[in-house]
């Protein structure tokens, strides 16, 4: 039973060497025009998930903060944008 505990507890870790192990034990899956396609998985889902993880972990007062901030940084770049012309 402690072992199942410890497996709950460190599940990304067992999910990792599991993968390592289905790697190695089968690795045509991942290579370049295989099934998982690598070439467009690794550089568009895999990158625009990390971003929505992140952007789900942040704390409500710092998202409010920086869409506040957005429309006036937008602005004030704009403005001085004119300025020059």
């Amino acid at each position: 039973m402690r072992l199942l505990e410890r497996a709950r507890k460190e599940w990304f870790m067992v999910g990792i060497v599991v993968a390592i192990g289905a790697a190695k034990l089968e690795p045509s899956v991942g290579v370049n025009g295989g099934p998982l396609k690598p070439e467009i998985t690794v550089s568009y889902i895999a990158v625009a998930t990390i971003f929505f993880n992140s952007g789900l972990s942040l704390k409500t007062e710092f998202a409010d903060s920086r869409l506040h901030a957005s429309p006036c940084v937008f602005c004030c770049d704009f403005n001085q944008g004119s300025w020059w012309k």
